[in-house]
């Protein structure tokens, strides 16, 4: 697991040099553009709501003393939990959106590591879509679950030291689902992908760990998130599908000399 954390991470250091050699940068700029405008509408809820949390809670503050702190405190807890589940909706509803786009950016970068002929093309841009908002439905659901729990976890001190991380690994790893299914998509069913991550989710959670910590970096970090991660996730999976392919075609081949 620790090992292809660090595989993922690691896969990053070449990404620049990758996008600029393909030329890939030009189909950025919708995928960018749904990105700035999804965190800005977070951002926006996070600020207009913040006082509506911090109303609620100051129903269970009966005292007249401290009150005016304890709003002040309300806002901002109201605006942490905002921006953390807004976090969870903004993956998915990128990923979502940017799948017709984000896949022929991963199938550029798998014929440049593995050949024209490796590519097994049958799917158009609305089924990509499709799939892309099937698979970020379910892993969004499966977030919440998760993260639900945690997000109230982390009001207990000393929990919540652990519940913070363990929110942060979660979403780690769905970032990273997201990101691998764009190559995946063109080599397993949906069941198959949801199989394939689990069974590698130490990648997953490697490149989800950069794509969440540069959402912390104002601006750049939503510019640059999606074409960076999505670009280290391809060459990474890429790898994976390739060496399994390798193994199978080595064990067939024990196979049928041993028969």
């Amino acid at each position: 697991m620790i090992k292809n954390i660090y595989k993922a991470i690691k896969a990053y250091g070449g990404t620049f040099k990758l996008i600029s050699q393909l030329k890939l940068w030009k189909y950025f700029g919708v995928p960018v553009l749904i990105s700035f405008l999804t965190a800005a509408i977070i951002g926006f809820l996070a600020w207009s709501l913040s006082d509506n949390v911090a109303n609620l809670l100051d129903k269970i503050w009966f005292w007249e003393w401290g009150s005016e702190t304890f709003h002040a405190i309300g806002e901002v807890l109201g605006a942490i939990v905002i921006l953390a589940i807004g976090l969870i909706f903004y993956k998915h509803i990128v990923m979502a959106l940017s799948a017709p786009f984000m896949s022929p950016v991963s199938e550029k970068i798998e014929k440049h590591l593995l050949g024209a002929n490796h590519i097994h093309r049958d799917t158009t841009n609305s089924e990509q879509l499709w799939r892309g908002v099937r698979i970020n439905v379910r892993n969004l659901l499966f977030e919440l679950l998760f993260t639900i729990p945690l997000l109230i976890l982390s009001f207990i001190p000393v929990v919540n030291i652990f519940a913070t991380i363990g929110i942060f690994l979660v979403q780690s790893y769905y970032a990273g689902f997201g990101n691998m299914d764009f190559t995946l998509e063109r080599h397993f069913k949906y069941d198959e992908s949801v199989k394939f991550v689990r069974s590698h989710s130490g990648i997953a959670i490697g490149n989800g760990i950069l794509f969440m910590a540069m959402l912390f970096i104002p601006v750049i970090g939503i510019i640059l998130v999606l074409p960076l991660s999505v670009t280290a996730s391809t060459a990474e999976t890429v790898k994976i599908i390739k060496d399994s392919e390798k193994l199978n075609l080595e064990n067939s081949a024990s196979e049928i000399l041993e028969a």
